[in-house]
């Protein structure tokens, strides 16, 4: 069988990806061949300090789609990394290695060698600058997609926020209609696509209760009305149920996806939960990309106690479909 080999940009250089992905290998044998963009000296001092031994074979984009390769070597592209490989703290100084990750990443998708990307965590206000609020929009944006969706994907159940790293006060002004119907439909489409199985979707509302001492209140005029639409349009869709009580086990003992107006109001259960049993997914683009579900963890870096589940998952994941 021909697996696609799997993409793996590294991220911030000075954040724990590298110990998990380490882990990650000796978690269990995978299949499809990793492919790390990454820096070749970054890689050696980070294996070095952290007490790995494994070996590296080095490989050229174009090389691609005409050698065999497997994960008895760690497969890397090589970024060249001009700054400091100690470990600091996170600052711009990393910014143009990230962006020729992801650039190297972005060209080879686009020769149809792979569809599977996975990406370490970034710094939103280092590397994105808050020109973007998440990895999610920077990649469509990248990518020139229409739309996007960011699915904290369990097997158990998934979470969707229909606002990701916005400020609260101003998720109201940004939940809408059409916000919604993209993101649930985005939802039921890769459920159908990927999983095999239509989702049954639960919607939260926004206000507590949903309920508003306002005139005019959200959970009724602007999501009630969008779940309507998209029942007509035959997706298995239901709500607006009150957040505080939507997680209780009976609850969501027969639901796939639960949808929140705003990041905290899903993603705070969902992680405990599931802790690092989770991926985020994003939606919409014309590959499938996933990141482990964490950040950079800079207070734990080169202390070698990181979690690698999450990356774990992700690989899985992508070796299924």
């Amino acid at each position: 069988m021909n697996y696609k080999p799997i993409l793996i940009v590294h991220g911030e250089p000075n954040s724990v990806f590298l110990e998990i992905f380490f882990k990650s290998l000796r978690y269990k044998k995978f299949k499809n061949p990793l492919v790390l963009i990454c820096s070749k000296k970054i890689l050696e001092f980070q294996m070095k300090k952290l007490g790995f031994k494994i070996d590296i074979k080095i490989i050229s984009p174009s090389s691609l789609n005409k050698i065999k390769l497997n994960n008895k070597k760690i497969n890397i592209i090589d970024i060249n990394y001009n700054e400091n490989i100690q470990f600091q703290k996170i600052s711009d100084k990393s910014n143009d290695y990230i962006k020729n990750c992801f650039e190297t990443s972005f060209k080879i998708l686009r020769s149809r060698i792979t569809n599977k990307l996975i990406n370490g965590p970034i710094s939103k206000n280092s590397f994105l600058k808050k020109k973007y609020l998440g990895i999610t929009e920077y990649l469509t944006k990248k990518t020139k997609s229409n739309q996007n969706a960011m699915l904290i994907y369990n097997k158990k159940l998934s979470v969707c926020p229909i606002t990701t790293h916005l400020p609260l006060k101003l998720v109201v002004k940004n939940i809408t209609k059409n916000k919604i119907i993209e993101k649930i439909s985005l939802i039921d489409s890769f459920y159908k696509k990927k999983l095999g199985f239509k989702p049954k979707i639960a919607v939260l509302g926004l206000n507590p209760h949903c309920e508003s001492i306002d005139k005019f209140n959200e959970d009724e005029k602007i999501i009630k009305t969008s779940i309507k639409y998209l029942s007509n349009k035959k997706i298995d869709v239901k709500g607006p149920y009150p957040a505080d009580t939507a997680f209780l086990k009976k609850n969501r003992k027969n639901i796939d996806v639960i949808v929140g107006m705003y990041h905290d109001q899903v993603l705070t259960p969902i992680k405990t939960l599931y802790e690092y049993d989770a991926i985020n997914i994003t939606l919409g683009l014309p590959f499938v990309r996933i990141s482990p579900d964490h950040g950079p963890n800079q207070k734990m870096l080169g202390q070698n106690k990181s979690n690698p589940l999450s990356l774990v998952r992700a690989i899985e994941f992508l070796e299924k479909n």
